[in-house]
């Protein structure tokens, strides 16, 4: 039988070889390729967590590590070792503590050990430490917790040895000498961290600044021992190497306001704008316009409030009672009621010496209305 092919048919088979589908009539090509669909890896949302794989490795190699590298520097252990010896008996040494750790124990571990010993006011406990410490060779001889041991001691004025200055200046290491310092200083004996200071001075010995600044801020609380500050602010100061915290800095201002060296005050003032480590804090601000106000120079600490306004420092009660106290001295009533309310918006409760100063502003100003008014609400709160 002859198979008879129709001319659409034909066509549509020979189409096959050209790579090309004849459309019929009246269907339009659609050219478009539909998007390929988005792969999985791409899609995942960025800042993915460290796979499971790499936590446990992690996990597994601090595991792994000898329990010496685990104990030997962390604080809570040799803290809890503190309070284990505080535990024992009169009678027990500290060896029933310590030796069974003493194999995972590396030099200067017992520095953290003898001073939380002296925090609880156990100086003995910690030289009986410090004497263990001496019969085990891996542990001793160390700087750490020979510093740590005399400033205990010295603190607690049980550093009883007759000892030559000079000799300990030739001998001594820069942290057992500081320690010695501070740990007189920690215990009230301030004549005899000055000789150390001086005799380190004398022997071109060069110590922390914030030892001096530590000797200096407890010199200035006594009246009669003022006299010493001075030179060890000009030793300071002659230091390439100054440098001291704020709150150091603060505090030394502080000590300059009392003795009337209103000159040392404005020049670590300026000494720390300058050196760019942090912007000066609210008291840091406060002292030092209490300085001008106390120096007469009324104009000049308003200079200064306008630079900590700048600064957006939030204001405390002391900062409250000198920019009152200052406003008065100038006669601002406007500024002294603004900041007499905005002292009491922001919860402080006003002092007697600020009730007084308001009700004197008041009172010369010819306001006597207000002024009864702020004497009755001193009343209610207590003050006559």
């Amino acid at each position: 039988e002859i198979i008879a092919w129709e001319a659409e048919e034909i066509e549509a088979i020979s189409s096959l070889f050209q790579a090309r589908v004849p459309q019929k009539p009246g269907k339009k090509l659609s050219r478009e390729r539909p998007l390929p669909l988005p792969l999985p890896h791409k899609i995942r949302p960025l800042g993915l967590p460290t796979s499971k794989n790499l936590v446990r490795t992690h996990l597994s190699r601090s595991q792994r590590q000898p329990i010496s590298n685990q104990i030997y520097k962390n604080p809570a252990f040799l803290i809890r070792l503190a309070r284990e010896i505080r535990s024992l008996s009169p009678d027990d040494d500290v060896s029933k503590v310590l030796t069974r750790w003493a194999p995972f124990l590396r030099k200067g571990s017992l520095s953290i050990t003898v001073r939380e010993l002296g925090h609880m006011g156990l100086s003995q406990r910690a030289l009986h430490v410090f004497c263990w410490v001496q019969d085990h060779p891996h542990l001793y001889p160390d700087d750490r917790i020979l510093a740590s041991t005399v400033q205990v001691l010295s603190a607690a004025r049980e550093l009883k040895m007759s000892f030559d200055l000079n000799r300990l200046i030739a001998l001594a290491s820069r942290s057992v000498y500081e320690a010695l310092v501070k740990g007189s200083i920690d215990g009230g004996n301030l004549g005899l961290a000055y000789r150390i200071l001086s005799a380190a001075t004398e022997g071109k010995r060069t110590l922390d600044c914030g030892v001096y600044a530590k000797l200096i801020l407890e010199l200035g609380k006594i009246p009669d021992k003022a006299e010493l500050v001075l030179p060890l602010l000009e030793e300071l100061a002659k230091r390439d190497d100054f440098e001291l915290t704020q709150q150091d800095c603060t505090g030394i201002m502080k000590v300059c306001i009392r003795m009337g060296r209103f000159d040392i005050v404005e020049a670590l003032y300026d000494w720390f704008r300058n050196s760019g480590t942090a912007p000066p804090s609210v008291v840091m601000y406060t002292t030092l316009i209490h300085s001008r106000y106390t120096e007469e120079k009324h104009r000049e600490a308003m200079a200064v409030v306008w630079e900590m306004e700048a600064s957006d420092c939030l204001l405390d009660l002391p900062a409250y009672r000198v920019l009152i106290k200052l406003f008065v001295a100038l006669n601002d009533l406007p500024r002294t009621v603004r900041y007499f309310a905005k002292m009491k918006e922001n919860g402080f409760r006003p002092t007697f010496d600020i009730y007084r100063n308001v009700i004197g502003i008041y009172r010369d100003t010819g306001r006597l209305a207000k002024c009864r008014q702020i004497c009755r609400e001193a009343e209610m709160a207590g003050f006559k």
